[in-house]
């Protein structure tokens, strides 16, 4: 299945080394006319990344992310995403979307699968990460999706083939964003607002300069790199069952520059509810 999409939107992809088109060959591997080569994984997955990289995302951090997204715990954010993409497109427009920093996938699952309900046409859903444990969750879990190991500041994608961009809860590259999006396509990025896990920074930060979040320098970029369309915020609670404390703190990098202390002092406090309050961000090129 992951084969036969990647050779109906073949088209899409370039070399991430010498950016020459690339070729399927046995509908086993993309190979580039000066033989690079890069084979799809009996999970589904292709990995173009052009350099070996490091990151802090491991496998337990996306088997707490899946737990949490199955949850419902994001449920509103992605009704929110798809009602502003419904809004921006014609009903017959072909949709083509690609999601920058999708990590294990739910995210772009969930808005795909509301946007087939509204049977938009040539729906093509591409999730990048430069994280490999990411990227094997999302292709073994979701079939309907192209799902690519690959560094969105050097992406094997040519220019112009994406009418929308999703960012969520990641870094940005502007200028491949750029590159990437068609004349009219549009860039979704959704960024904590001051109150997101409201709770859980109290006590983990209680003192410091990270009990208060603000995200008003990347606000502030944003508006350098792309036109402002509109911006919405969503603010929600979410009532917590006890086995869902130990995976949320787990899925969030709120935990990585926290003491062993005030982790097991949020785990023994029996928390109820947790704050999430996002900021999404329409811009166009």
């Amino acid at each position: 299945m992951s084969a036969g999409k990647i050779e109906r939107f073949l088209q899409i992809f370039k070399c991430p080394f010498c950016k020459k088109q690339m070729q399927l060959i046995h509908l086993k591997s993309l190979v580039c006319s000066n033989e690079h080569c890069f084979d799809i994984t009996k999970q589904g997955y292709i990995n173009l990344m052009s350099r070996v990289s490091t990151t802090k995302y491991d496998k337990k951090i996306f088997e707490y992310r899946r737990e949490i997204s199955k949850s419902g715990l994001f449920d509103p954010l992605h009704d929110a995403v798809s009602k502003i993409i419904i809004s921006k497109l014609q009903s017959n427009a072909s949709v083509r979307m690609l999601d920058a920093g999708c990590g294990e996938g739910s995210h772009l699952n969930n808005i795909q699968a509301k946007l087939i309900q509204k049977k938009y046409k040539t729906l093509l859903a591409v999730g990048i990460d430069i994280s490999k444990e990411g990227i094997s969750y999302a292709a073994a879990e979701y079939a309907n999706a192209i799902w690519c190991v690959a560094d969105i500041a050097n992406s094997p994608f040519m220019s112009h083939q994406f009418n929308i961009i999703l960012n969520i809860l990641s870094p940005a590259n502007y200028s491949e964003f750029q590159r990437l999006l068609t004349d009219d396509g549009f860039l979704i990025k959704v960024v904590p607002e001051q109150d997101y896990l409201k709770e859980l920074r109290e006590i983990l930060y209680e003192g410091s300069d990270k009990q208060v979040y603000s995200n008003s320098l990347t606000l502030s970029h944003f508006s350098e790199q792309f036109e402002l369309l509109d911006a919405e915020t969503i603010r929600y609670q979410v009532n917590l069952s006890e086995p869902l404390i130990e995976p949320l703190l787990g899925m969030t990098p709120l935990s990585w520059g926290t003491s062993k202390e005030r982790m097991r002092k949020v785990l023994q406090m029996n928390l109820k509810q947790v704050t999430i309050h996002f900021k999404i961000l329409i811009g166009k090129k």
